[in-house]
């Protein structure tokens, strides 16, 4: 399974030393514990594989800000090595470098896993978050927890920020699912209520600013700030805008922008109030668990959290956060056939505790039991279990074996035309392009004289730019915006490309189909039209399709409003339109930014086959 990556910077890694006799195994996890050992950087780059990860990069700031922007720009940056590490997208649980440490610290069995405990305050004063109905139609959801007695220096208090911010671009899909909010609690009084409210209603003092601003004043005066305006849409156009009280009336946030300035966080706070604000309540929760997990280490109690009550609307309340621990039984028959060794259910169960899964094998050793800690959220299916046994047992190591079925690979017979035609057509003179799959509706469309809805393009659903906004129907918008893009090339000009376009199909269980298409462009003072009616010449010889109504191809006179009137052909073979050619239409051409004139032409190769 594929997955995508987040990018990790660190300074270099230490390992700390396994614990004394007697000594508390949780202790040794601290990233400021005693600290004697420390790796060369190969010994960690192959220690990150062993691991399932991968140093991407050795570096430092001076050395980035040199890439970027040139050495000018570099002078007086800090020349501190960084580690550049890859971690899998879905392990948040690695995202900061106190995860990181203990995640390696475990699987190198210098330390054991730690038991994350959720208390009750001794007094019986929980705190309490009340939701009202009003946050229904903007962001219903809210969980919250507390870090009591923890202690914060310089590097734990920024990798505290930190997390907040990988999981605010990861997980929490740029806040739009779950928004994070930390506030000093001895500066707020509980119980703490979570409503929403019209932005003029709504006043308070902005973190580091120094007055107060209502809702919509907030707005705009992050209109224009390069982190906060990015999240301005999540809320903007509601009617109300979420907002969270304490009981005197103070404002601690209006999520998902801003907290307020009178509960921020510093190096001497000493316990922390977490809410997280969410339109997703599951992601809520492991976000809360990742946050609270990762710095209750830092805790006068080591990695215990206390526990705040949250009450909904209808009335249900519940203590957060769950901390929950789940377990999952597995055969180790399974495990061995799905990896492809030979290991017994005590070598299995091993490596699995490696990987901060806790298992132990169970009856007569046909079972392993193993416990899922509220760390790992991307343990979802007993094939996540089996992968990280593989990741334990070394993928090296794994024995390679001739598979029992014999088959003998081939290529497509449509990837072997198109190999084919490539190369014939190089030799005619063209170049080849190989331009983007995704255009703009307007390529495909408005540009070419074509309605949108006579395209059956694909649209994507959430198109991060207007220029990938459907999936192309043709190939002739790429090659002139390549064409466009090389104007000062000498003349005349002559491309090709042969790629697939993708068009509406309901008789397909995914409702698209794949068609692979020639195209072909002549750029030059005079149309050409000669030139490209000699290349179909040419193709059709190479494709042994002669000449002739029956049998053979041969073009019909047509009109299309991507041609010029009167310059335009259908092109017809083995009993079907295959595809035209012509002289484009000045129109298409000036929306495109050309000034000469250009023939085109266009065939489906697939009948060929």
């Amino acid at each position: 399974m594929q997955r995508s990556q987040t990018p990790l910077n660190f300074h270099p890694a230490v390992l700390p030393n396994r614990p004394e006799k007697g000594e508390e195994p949780e202790a040794a996890c601290s990233v400021t514990a005693t600290i004697f050992l420390t790796l060369a950087d190969e010994e960690f780059d192959e220690l990150c594989f062993e691991f399932g990860l991968e140093l991407d990069e050795i570096t430092s700031e001076k050395d980035i800000i040199s890439k970027e922007k040139g050495d000018g720009k570099a002078e007086g940056a800090s020349e501190v090595i960084l580690y550049k590490i890859d971690v899998p997208a879905n392990r948040y649980d690695l995202l900061c470098l106190e995860g990181l440490v203990r995640g390696l610290q475990i699987f190198k069995e210098r330390i054991r896993a730690p038991r994350y405990k959720r208390l009750m305050p001794p007094s019986g004063g929980i705190q309490k978050l009340t939701i009202t109905e009003e946050t229904i139609p903007v962001r219903p959801h809210a969980v919250a927890a507390i870090l009591r007695n923890i202690t914060f220096d310089k590097d734990r208090y920024e990798s505290f920020i930190d997390l907040q911010e990988k999981l605010h671009q990861n997980i929490c899909r740029k806040r739009s699912l779950v928004a994070i909010g930390t506030h000093d609690l001895d500066t707020i009084s509980g119980p703490f209520t979570y409503t929403a409210k019209p932005p003029s209603e709504i006043k308070f003092k902005p973190l580091y600013q120094d007055k107060e601003y209502s809702g919509s004043e907030i707005m705009d005066l992050y209109r224009t700030d390069s982190h906060l305006r990015h999240y301005l849409h999540i809320i903007e156009n509601e009617p109300v805008y979420p907002v969270i009280y304490d009981s005197n009336g103070v404002v601690l946030s209006m999520p998902p922008i801003i907290n307020g300035d009178h509960s921020k966080i510093s190096l001497n706070t000493r316990n922390v109030f977490i809410e997280c604000t969410a339109t997703d309540l599951t992601k809520a929760k492991i976000v809360l668990d990742v946050l609270v997990t990762m710095f209750s280490e830092y805790c006068q109690k080591s990695f215990t959290v206390e526990a705040v009550e949250v009450t909904y609307p209808n009335g249900k309340s519940y203590i957060l956060p769950e901390l929950a621990y789940r377990r999952e039984k597995i055969k180790p028959e399974i495990m061995n056939k799905k990896i492809g060794i030979n290991e017994t259910p005590s070598s299995l169960a091993k490596l699995l505790t490696r990987m901060c899964l806790k298992s132990h094998v169970i009856g007569n050793g046909n079972n392993i039991e193993v416990e899922i800690p509220p760390t790992r959220a991307d343990i979802i299916h007993s094939c996540d279990i089996i992968e990280d046994a593989a990741i334990a047992y070394g993928y090296n190591n794994i024995q390679m074996t001739l598979p029992k079925t014999y088959t003998i690979a081939n290529q497509l017979p449509l990837n072997k035309l198109t190999e084919l035609l490539r190369q014939d057509l190089a030799a005619a003179g063209f170049t080849e392009a190989l331009t983007f799959a995704l255009c703009s509706q307007e390529d495909i469309s408005s540009k070419l004289g074509i309605d949108i809805s006579a395209t059956k393009a694909v649209h994507i659903a959430n198109p991060k730019t207007a220029e990938f906004q459907v999936a192309r129907t043709t190939l002739l918008p790429g090659l002139l915006k390549t064409i466009a893009a090389n104007r000062k090339m000498p003349l005349p000009l002559k491309l090709f490309e042969i790629s697939d376009i993708v068009v509406k199909d309901s008789t397909k269980d995914v409702g698209t189909r794949n068609h692979r298409h020639l195209c072909a462009i002549y750029y030059n003072k005079n149309p050409g039209f000669e030139v490209i009616h000699g290349l179909l010449d040419r193709v059709m010889q190479l494709l042994e399709v002669p000449p002739s109504k029956e049998k053979g191809y041969y073009i019909k006179a047509t009109d299309e409003p991507v041609f010029f009137p009167g310059r335009c052909a259908e092109i017809f073979a083995k009993g079907q339109r295959i595809g035209n050619l012509g002289v484009l239409h000045p129109d298409v051409i000036t929306k495109f930014e050309l000034t000469m004139p250009c023939s085109a032409l266009e065939i489906t190769i697939e009948p060929f086959v």
